[in-house]
């Protein structure tokens, strides 16, 4: 028998023992100092720091949203939550991550998104840079007017992680560490308080700071660190950028809907690439689903070609592989719809000039990018 077991409890040391038990029982440690009780009361840090976007003088100013506003820790919450598989998905095995992952310029390198029945969607995962900058509404069709409106509905999507936000929820609300997180960065002071908005919130905070800007294009034009070799610079100055120079001469003229610094207008267009009799003949109406004008059908975002040359197979629905492929394609010119983009002309190039061309689409890849720990699986 050890000292302690020779020692006789009295009563106030047994009322001390309970008390510190239904404590131990009452209560959960979060990090950072915050504990959730049996109420759902959450306690700690509760008053979020401001976060002013690290933005290059050259680009525009990012788009302000006043109903989510950025702090330290709500982007440090929803990239926690942009990684957790076990969270969003009613297996528990897929995360936004998945498709959008980081070494490929946030895609997946599949034509359509795979979703976590292994079924494919219609359309191809976007590359999420630089949606900070973006004034008009997201996905391929522009169809939500907000980041984080734009992240509700992949979760009860049957072909995305097609799970259900009640469920989701639980998970949050019944978790060791993202009560004291939504805390940290919302104020909340119940657990309850954990919804849907709170989360897609979180996660486009984070999504806001996914910003490419460090280029050898970049480095060349607005930096003056670097150089383009001959062959970048026949890309840029007499293809990607010049449109008709000499008069009767079409070149590919790209720039005209993949404008610098950007490399994107945030417009949509149809760009002739699929062969439909009418407007009225598109199987995706993309664009004209949204707004319910015909003259809409068949258009699409235009993407960014910042790290284009990672983000294959492309196009709204993967169908060219590569970017050799894209540019036959917009060489042989339109199938002449009435709302096909007038840009959409033709064009006639060197195996020189096109592989001048691929040497300038390279020249938009960010390393830096894909490997900034501010952006990697915090785990």
């Amino acid at each position: 028998m050890n000292f302690a077991e020779r020692i006789p409890m009295t009563r106030p040391a047994f009322l001390l023992g309970l008390f510190l038990l239904f404590l131990a029982i009452g209560c959960r440690e979060e990090p950072g100092g915050s504990t959730v009780v049996d109420e759902g009361t959450i306690t700690g840090p509760n008053t979020p720091t401001p976060y002013a976007l690290e933005v290059p003088d050259y680009f525009p100013a990012p788009v302000v949203d006043p109903e989510n506003p950025l702090s330290e820790e709500g982007i440090e919450l929803g990239r926690h939550l942009f990684y957790d598989a076990s969270i969003f998905s009613t297996e528990g095995n897929m995360s936004c991550a998945t498709c959008h992952q980081q070494e490929l310029a946030f895609t997946d390198g599949f034509g359509r998104a795979i979703g976590v029945r292994g079924e494919p969607g219609p359309r191809s995962a976007m590359s999420l840079v630089n949606l900070a900058f973006n004034p008009n509404g997201f996905n391929w069709d522009g169809g939500e007017g907000k980041l984080w409106e734009q992240a509700i509905h992949p979760v009860e999507n049957m072909l995305e992680l097609d799970n259900d936000w009640q469920e989701v929820i639980r998970k949050l609300r019944e978790h060791g560490d993202y009560p004291a997180r939504f805390r940290a960065a919302f104020g909340i002071d119940k657990v309850e308080e954990i919804d849907p908005e709170l989360t897609v919130k979180a996660l486009a905070q984070f999504e806001r700071t996914i910003i490419s800007a460090d280029s050898k294009f970049d480095r060349v034009v607005y930096k003056n660190t670097d150089f383009f070799t001959e062959l970048e610079q026949l890309g840029a100055d007499s293809l990607f950028f010049v449109e008709n120079v000499p008069p009767g001469t079409l070149h590919p003229g790209c720039g005209h809907c993949h404008n610098a610094p950007q490399f994107g207008d945030n417009k949509f267009h149809n760009n002739g690439i699929t062969d439909v009799e009418t407007i009225n003949d598109f199987v995706d109406k993309g664009r004209g689903d949204i707004t319910g004008n015909p003259f809409d059908n068949g258009k699409f975002r235009t993407p960014t070609l910042r790290n284009i040359a990672l983000t294959a197979p492309y196009m709204h629905d993967g169908r060219f592989e590569t970017l050799e492929e894209v540019i036959d394609d917009y060489a042989a010119g339109g199938h002449g719809v009435e709302n096909e983009d007038p840009n959409i002309t033709g064009f006639s190039l060197t195996e020189r000039e096109k592989a001048a061309l691929l040497a300038f689409l390279h020249t938009l890849t960010d390393e830096a990018l894909l490997t900034d720990p501010r952006l990697s699986d915090p785990k």
